[in-house]
């Protein structure tokens, strides 16, 4: 096994433009389980954790911004997810760009970018590009990132819901991988987002609870209750180890809702 440790960008992009084929390794915590358990066996490995211009906080979120820094960070509702992620050590290592990266729907930190409309920008040696997250993300585990591309951050809008909230299921409180995530984010003219994770093949957001509850100024009972069922209608979830879909439904729409009451 080949590593390569570059300390800034251009090296980075270098190595990839050499090796194009090669895995990207930022806090490991996903790709080292998966080779401790042989199910990957990488040649060439580059190592982007030194790389400077990977870790910027400010409008943007560099790929190799941690967990740990994000529950400290600006953004509530991401703050809200970063707390969840595994142990302190996990968070510690564990990246933005990593969740990107593994495509996993379960990514704790998919739905505040779904919320968000955020745009995931690419480099390698030849071009920059950007996608949005629903371009990005193809299907469960599966990204658009092209041979040689390396994902260098996550870009916000510049207007961002001061009013946002994450809440997430599971067997136990911390160390788990979600059922069912959810975010909420509602502008101040009562334009609201939400996106939902572990509930359909990808991160996905319900435009139609989005447009009924948006147009509501100051949303009621009977309100709150069509958002709640139109959030549980709007996922597409499976059974698995971890939930029932019916479970997953059910639990979409009672999270959305309280999370929506706690924006209003």
């Amino acid at each position: 096994m080949e590593i390569v440790r570059p300390t800034d960008l251009s090296g980075a992009l270098e190595a990839l433009d050499s090796a194009p084929d090669a895995t990207v390794l930022a806090g490991g915590t996903d790709l080292m389980v998966e080779i401790n358990f042989g199910h990957r066996h990488p040649e060439h490995i580059v190592a982007v954790r030194r790389v400077e211009e990977l870790t910027e906080l400010n409008g943007r979120i560099g790929a190799c911004v941690t967990w740990a820094r994000l529950e400290q960070g600006p953004y509530r509702a991401l703050a809200q997810a970063a707390r969840t992620v595994g142990s302190p050590q996990i968070r510690a290592a564990g990246t933005i760009g990593g969740n990107l990266g593994t495509a996993s729907p379960a990514g704790d930190g998919l739905p505040f970018l779904a919320a968000l409309d955020a745009e995931i920008e690419l480099h390698s040696a030849a071009r920059v590009r950007r996608l949005r997250w629903d371009e990005f993300l193809t299907g469960p585990k599966q990204n658009a990132l092209a041979p040689g591309e390396l994902i260098h951050s996550v870009v916000l809008p510049d207007e961002i819901p001061t009013r946002q909230e994450f809440g997430k299921v599971g067997v136990r409180n911390a160390m788990v991988i979600s059922a069912v995530m959810v975010c909420v984010a509602r502008f101040d003219d009562g334009r609201t987002r939400v996106a939902v994770g572990s509930a359909g093949p990808t991160t996905l957001r319900v435009r139609a609870a989005e447009e009924m509850i948006s147009a509501e100024s100051s949303p009621g009972e009977s309100a709150l209750a069509e958002f709640q069922r139109l959030v549980s209608e709007g996922v597409n979830p499976i059974t698995d180890h971890r939930s029932t879909a019916d479970y997953r439904r059910h639990a979409a729409g009672v999270v959305a809702r309280r999370l929506l009451e706690r924006c209003l």
